[in-house]
């Protein structure tokens, strides 16, 4: 075993493909649950692995994210420092008040109203491709277009403009795969065109998502032109770049993983809890999430944070705690309580969560259906894997049916 005071190199590997948790977490939970690493800009923070410890830098409130934007002295996995405007990226009382206006735009009954329209995208996506016949790539077929789409009419993007919008997520959460500058210039664009969208909804209103945002009021409180646009951005990022790739991830788990596919696909009324379950137990990510800054000196884990430092969690790794998880390392699709973080957890816990679910049980479920003997159309270990990024998935999923 390293010494305490070994400090590692993170990401622990070069290029994380597949969906699989680095067994050096499980050895950190177990004898240096908070240890040094080394991220490959900013230099060097603590890194925390067990789920309690998980849960308390998540919602300890002198853990800042705020303090990260826009310094380069900040430990991080990507070439481009924090930046402002985004709810990840503020603390109270400015995210208490940006987050209380979005709520109201962004309520559970809102989402669940979108699952008629998700189910005719999926439906439609899905009888492309059994017209086209197999071989089929569920990644360009389903995975990419399916959230985007989603996301896209619910902010009120038009058709025609969509298509500029599925690319931009792997630039955004490029870690090696994009230059600094070519990352910079898709952000610009980005920013520049969904500060027109929220100019014209200013001088016409809409019914969509965006227009509600751009309507929400608390009192004489508004959202600023800032914040709307760094709010799109972020529905973006998070309804395209990450459930795209679990879409992907899923479906790969439950064609690798024997009598899993069968399971689901006789017994459909699991598929809401195995899809907490795979969000569980998916690794999506390549490096931790993003500092946060202790503003005071702060205990975790038996380690004191001096003030000033960066600390990083691993939800994934968290969620491999057999502390709380029975047989953490095993694919469970009926596993019942199941407090996994992969949303996160308290002031930052995902806005988009139960979207996420919503379209995630949607576009399993309708593959359960349409396809019942679906399998992979090359060996597993032939599936070529998205490196370069904060986030992991299929560059193609080839499946028969």
């Amino acid at each position: 075993m390293a010494a305490e005071s070994e400090v590692r190199d993170y990401p622990f590997i070069g290029e994380a493909t597949g969906v699989e948790v680095d067994p050096l977490y499980a050895e950190l939970r177990r004898e240096e649950p908070v240890s040094r690493i080394r991220l490959p800009y900013g230099g060097e923070g603590w890194l925390v692995t067990r789920y309690e410890d998980t849960k308390q830098v998540f919602a300890d409130p002198r853990f800042s994210r705020a303090a990260t934007v826009g310094r380069e002295d900040v430990p991080r996995t990507t070439p481009e420092p924090a930046g402002g405007g985004f709810l990840l990226s503020m603390d109270p009382p400015e995210h208490s008040r940006v987050r209380r206006l979005v709520a109201k735009a962004f309520t559970h009954r809102r989402v669940e109203r979108l699952r008629p329209r998700v189910q005719e995208i999926v439906d439609g996506r899905l009888a492309g491709i059994e017209r086209s016949g197999p071989p089929a790539d569920l990644v360009s077929r389903l995975a990419l277009p399916l959230p985007i789409t989603v996301i896209c009419e619910m902010l009120g993007v038009p058709p025609q403009d969509q298509d500029r919008f599925r690319d931009f997520s792997d630039a955004i959460l490029s870690t090696t795969a994009y230059t600094r500058d070519e990352i910079l210039a898709v952000r610009d664009a980005l920013l520049t065109y969904l500060a027109d969208m929220v100019r014209r909804r200013r001088a016409h209103p809409t019914d969509d998502l965006l227009g509600a945002l751009v309507a929400a009021r608390d009192d004489e409180d508004r959202l600023s032109e800032e914040e709307l646009v760094n709010l799109g951005v972020g529905l973006l990022i998070a309804g395209h770049g990450t459930t795209a790739n679990q879409i992907s991830n899923f479906t790969y788990v439950l064609l690798t993983r024997p009598g899993s596919w069968d399971l689901l696909r006789d017994k459909p009324d699991l598929v809401p809890g195995a899809i907490e379950e795979l969000l569980r137990y998916v690794e999506f990510g390549t490096g931790g999430s993003f500092a946060r800054i202790a503003t005071e000196d702060v205990e975790v884990g038996g380690v004191l944070v001096r003030a000033g430092e960066a600390v990083f969690v691993n939800a994934q790794a968290a969620n491999r705690d057999g502390a709380v998880f029975e047989d953490p390392d095993e694919v469970d699709l009926t596993r019942g309580r199941n407090p996994h973080l992969t949303f996160g957890h308290g002031l930052h816990h995902c806005l988009g969560a139960q979207l996420a679910r919503l379209i995630l049980q949607v576009a399993i479920g309708s593959l359960l259906r349409r396809f019942p003997a679906l399998r992979l159309a090359v060996p597993a270990e032939d599936v070529p894997w998205k490196t370069g990024l904060l986030v992991r998935g299929p560059n193609a999923l080839p499946v028969s049916w």
